[in-house]
C-alpha cells in the first residue's frame, strides 16, 4: 500500500515527519535510485528508499526515552563540529531522535524516539503541551515585568503566546523563576526573559506535560515505563 513518503520516514524512525520533509527538500532522500524533489507516495515493500546513501526499512520497535540533557551537548544526532550529542549519551541499537530540541547551553528534560508520528503530535502547535522550565535570571523582576511576560511579548517577528512565571526564589540580586510555555520556539524562554529585562544565567527544562526528571541524575537516562508512554501517546 502507498503512502506519502515524509509519513513512511516518520513510521520508520529515521525522524520526525517535519524533518523528513526537510531532507527531501536538501535532496538527501532517494526513491529507486533517483534523488526526490518533492513530496511523493512510495510503496515500502516494492520501492527502495535511503536517506543519505542508507537504505530504510520499518523499524518494528518502538523505544521511548527521557533523558536528563547535561549543558554542553548538542540536540540533534550528528554535529558538523564533532561535539557530544544527546545520542552519544543515550546508546541504545535503535536509531533514536529527539522531540523538540534543547539549546546546547540549557539542560533538563528531553525525550528520545525513533516513533516519527508521536514526535510529531508532541511538537505540533495545536496540541499546546505545557514545558516546565526553571531559569536562574539577573535581577528581580517587577510585578509589572512578569504580567508582561504572562501576557505575551513581541520578540522578534512574533508574539508569544499566554504564559505562566513565579518567583521561587531571590539570592544577591538574582532570582529563580519557574516558567511554563506551551510554545517551543528557539531560545524561546531567553529571548522572552531578556524581553522584560533579565536575562538568564542557567536555564533547565523540568517537565513536559506531566512527565518529570524526578530520580534522574543529570547525564543519565531511563526508558519511559508503560503508563508514561499511554501518557505522552494521548497528548
Amino acid at each position: 500500500m502507498k503512502e506519502r513518503l515524509q509519513k513512511f520516514l516518520a513510521k520508520s524512525g529515521v525522524c520526525s515527519r517535519r524533518k523528513a520533509e526537510e531532507f527531501i527538500f536538501n535532496k538527501r532522500v532517494k526513491v529507486n535510485g533517483d534523488i526526490v524533489e518533492n513530496i511523493v507516495l512510495v510503496d515500502p515493500d516494492l520501492d527502495i528508499i535511503e536517506v543519505d546513501g542508507k537504505r530504510v526499512c520499518y523499524e518494528e520497535k518502538k523505544v521511548y526515552i527521557i533523558l536528563n540533557k547535561p549543558v554542553g551537548i548538542i540536540t540533534s544526532s550528528k554535529d558538523q563540529f564533532d561535539r557530544k550529542t544527546v545520542v552519544d549519551i543515550v546508546n541504545v541499537e535503535e536509531r533514536v531522535f529527539s522531540v523538540g530540541r534543547l539549546d546546547y547551553d540549557t539542560s533538563g528534560l528531553l525525550i528520545l524516539t525513533n516513533d516519527g508520528d508521536l514526535s510529531y503530535k508532541m511538537t505540533h502547535p495545536s496540541h499546546e503541551v505545557n514545558k516546565t522550565y526553571i531559569a536562574l535570571v539577573e535581577g528581580i523582576p517587577s510585578e509589572e515585568e512578569l504580567e508582561r511576560f504572562r501576557n505575551g511579548l513581541e520578540i522578534e517577528d512574533y508574539i508569544t503566546s499566554p504564559a505562566s512565571i513565579k518567583i521561587i526564589n531571590k539570592v544577591k540580586g538574582k532570582s529563580t523563576l519557574e516558567i511554563v510555555i506551551h510554545e517551543g520556539k528557539n531560545r524561546q524562554v531567553r529571548k522572552m526573559c531578556s524581553a522584560i529585562g533579565h536575562d538568564v544565567i542557567t536555564l533547565k527544562r523540568e517537565k513536559i506535560g506531566n512527565l518529570s526528571l524526578k530520580g534522574l541524575e543529570i547525564g543519565k537516562w531511563r526508558y519511559l515505563n508503560q503508563d508514561e508512554i499511554d501518557y505522552i501517546k494521548s497528548i
